[in-house]
């Protein structure tokens, strides 16, 4: 099933074992359809806002453990993290969670969607193997199955289609072939960041540093938000024109309201983050050419995008200008 209907039955599960349970802890992350599954099970979501450690965005134990004190452990239902997201958010401390949900025996559903295609957040999730934890994935991201075969099955999404699907993909791979997809995705990663940071500083940027994040990458946008965010998103904008569909722009203060609660900075997985900034990540199956014509791309989107700010600028200065050899004029002429 969609990652989002299985997180969703896993609280539903859950609700029989747990009657009094009311409550979902939730580490933010700005993704809709884990947000939404909790309201659709019918609890309610108790955001913890993350905490910003360098660039990176981590778990707040404390807030998570003082609103389980808060609530009270029963009315709990459990403690939902992530370990897959885009950066500068990285995985959640899943041992540490552990910890804490084991102290006030809570139940700890781990949403690991992405998380298969990397080595780092699979040994995350081997360190907190517990009776009471339960583990989510989806096929699209990590197992090559192309979410365009949804289409002919979207309306029986429990059917056999995904796992046959997989079935095939697995019989074809072998085990030797799928580590050395997981391999190489692991390299292209590398050769990613290598690539980004090089682009970045050509352009008076910075690859955020987020060594926890072992998928996605982030680059800062600063010079492009100096003025305004509408540079921002126009870059955005022409990326996706171009069929780059994996990288996104996160510009600052966009609000967004999910299922009846107003996220500030959506997208950035927090109210406030320092800077606008672009997510490009490697996922299982890229190539070195792939990168390349990414890189390529972003290149002459960034290059257009500075041209027409800087023809801005001038334009403005020039009617700055104009506007004070006006005013001096009149001032002449009144004297």
């Amino acid at each position: 099933m969609a990652t989002g209907m299985s997180l969703t039955l896993c609280f539903l599960t859950l609700r029989h074992r747990r009657p009094k349970a009311k409550y979902i802890i939730w580490p933010r992350i700005d993704q809709k359809s884990c947000f939404k599954s909790m309201i659709t099970a019918g609890f309610e979501p108790v955001v913890i806002e993350n905490i910003l450690e360098g660039d990176e965005l981590r778990t707040d134990l404390k807030a998570v453990e003082a609103k389980v004190q808060e609530l009270g452990p029963d009315h709990v239902l459990c403690v939902h993290s992530t370990t897959s997201c885009f950066a500068p958010r990285v995985p959640d401390r899943l041992e540490e969670l552990a910890v804490i949900c084991a102290n006030y025996g809570i139940p700890h559903i781990v949403n690991n969607a992405y998380g298969v295609q990397s080595s780092k957040c699979m040994h995350l999730i081997q360190q907190v193997r517990a009776s009471k934890d339960i583990k989510t994935v989806s096929l699209a991201s990590s197992f090559l199955w192309s979410i365009r075969n949804l289409h002919p099955v979207v309306t029986r999404r429990a059917s056999a289609s995904p796992s046959l699907d997989v079935l095939i993909t697995l019989l074809s791979l072998g085990s030797n072939g799928y580590k050395k997809l997981l391999k190489e995705r692991k390299e292209m990663f590398s050769y990613l960041s290598n690539q980004l940071k090089k682009l970045s500083e050509a352009y008076n940027e910075r690859l955020l540093h987020t060594p926890h994040n072992p998928i996605s990458l982030a680059m800062t946008l600063r010079t492009l938000d100096k003025h305004c965010s509408r540079a921002v998103t126009q870059l955005g904008s022409m990326l996706f024109t171009r069929q780059v569909s994996g990288a996104r722009v996160v510009p600052l203060g966009s609000m967004q309201t999910v299922s009846g609660y107003t996220f500030r900075g959506f997208m950035s997985h927090t109210n406030n983050y320092p800077c606008a900034y672009l997510n490009a990540a490697s996922a299982i199956g890229m190539k070195t050419q792939d990168v390349d014509l990414f890189i390529k791309r972003l290149d002459k989107c960034l290059k257009t995008v500075k041209k027409e700010q800087n023809k801005e600028n001038v334009d403005i200065e020039e009617m700055a200008l104009k506007l004070d050899n006006v005013c001096l004029d009149t001032c002449q002429d009144s004297s």
